[in-house]
């Protein structure tokens, strides 16, 4: 039996297998035993998964013991997988098992919490005065309860002539309601497919007119402790307010201190990873086991910083291109390392961890 913990990357579907297990297995520093599968490959009966991996240079799919760690990048509300994988393999040798937030749960909970300077005013559509919210902020944001990505994240102004434009993606209005009209009725029809939060608008510090901001990518170390690994600044296009349709990423060190002073701007980043960890403690002792999260801030114009959201499943893509991004490889390796760290609390006690040769098709 080898030593190697064996190591399972869950994805949604047969498509993502091989990309995410290469990304990976590059940053693989540690000597596990990585293989990729979906929620299909698993054989419950025979508790033995048919999953992907890269040995020798060459891809596999065999069948193999269930792992002793599983790594959850499949993005899904629902969790009965990871929930059987458990019974299997133990509790808490699953994280990010729940990676699909619900960002109304969050806020509530983060409200409540010492980071409740940095939360924004937000209710539930459903119990919101929108009309009491624009007379008190000006701008508010509609956004799903689940959402991603800035789908459907709706920005609602309220003009000095006292009509109401109705934004998506673009600051330039797609719907405007004048006085005389009920914008209440135009967001009840925009807003029928799913649950929605209504949230204080701010006035977001900009960058050469674009509006941006900073995600703090918080992973755990092989220590098993909560450490930020990269901060990013995301700048939208101009005139766009959404900052996940993003023109520009660049390392936070270069964009911060071209707007602040040395000092304040030593202030910023201390809080980003200290408000960033506790926020990642908070979401953890809510939700259940994790192992990286991240956490959209805003600076608004007097240089306060707000919790925008958090991100179960943060989108890894967008640091590719920041060449000057110090220790980009955290992003891949760190998983990884918490992998080992939560391997190394149970006793090997699973099949071998070498796959079934005579059930091996080799992937071209």
């Amino acid at each position: 039996m080898e030593n190697r913990p064996l190591v399972g990357i869950l994805v949604s579907n047969k498509n993502d297998r091989r990309s995410v297990l290469e990304l990976y297995q590059r940053y693989d520093r540690l000597n596990l035993h990585l293989f990729s599968f979906t929620p299909a490959d698993i054989n419950w009966e025979n508790q033995r998964i048919n999953g992907l991996s890269l040995k020798k240079g060459v891809w596999k799919q065999s069948s193999f013991a269930f792992p002793h760690v599983v790594y959850n990048r499949s993005y899904n509300k629902k969790t009965i997988t990871i929930q059987r994988l458990e019974d299997v393999i133990g509790p808490n040798k699953c994280f990010n098992k729940i990676n699909y937030f619900n960002k109304w749960d969050l806020y509530n909970l983060l409200k409540e919490s010492e980071l409740n300077p940095y939360i924004p005013e937000t209710l539930s559509y459903d119990q919101a005065n929108v009309s009491e919210l624009l007379e008190k902020y000006h701008v508010v944001y509609i956004k799903p309860t689940y959402g991603f990505k800035g789908k459907s994240v709706y920005r609602v102004e309220q003009t000095n002539h006292g009509d109401v434009n109705i934004s998506l993606h673009a600051l330039a209005p797609r719907y405007i309601c004048r006085r005389n009209e009920s914008y209440q009725e135009k967001l009840d029809k925009l807003l029928v497919s799913e649950n929605y939060m209504v949230q204080q608008g701010v006035f977001i510090q900009r960058l050469n007119r674009r509006y941006f901001d900073i995600r703090v990518l918080v992973q755990k170390d092989i220590s098993g402790d909560w450490a930020v690994s990269t901060l990013a600044c995301r700048v939208a296009y101009e005139r766009y307010y959404n900052t996940s349709m993003c023109e520009f990423i660049y390392d936070a060190a270069e964009v911060i201190p071209l707007i602040f002073s040395q000092d304040k701007t030593k202030e910023i980043f201390q809080s980003l990873r200290e408000v960033s960890i506790a926020a990642a403690q908070a979401a953890e002792a809510h939700i259940g086991s994790l192992g990286e999260l991240s956490v959209d801030f805003a600076i608004d114009e007097q240089g306060k910083l707000w919790i925008i959201e958090l991100n179960g499943k943060p989108q890894k893509s967008i640091y590719k291109d920041i060449k000057s991004l110090k220790h980009k490889n955290l992003v891949y390796s760190r998983p990884l390392e918490y992998a080992y760290y939560l391997s190394q609390s149970s006793v090997f006690t699973h099949e071998s961890a070498e796959p079934v040769n005579e059930a091996s098709i080799q992937i071209r």
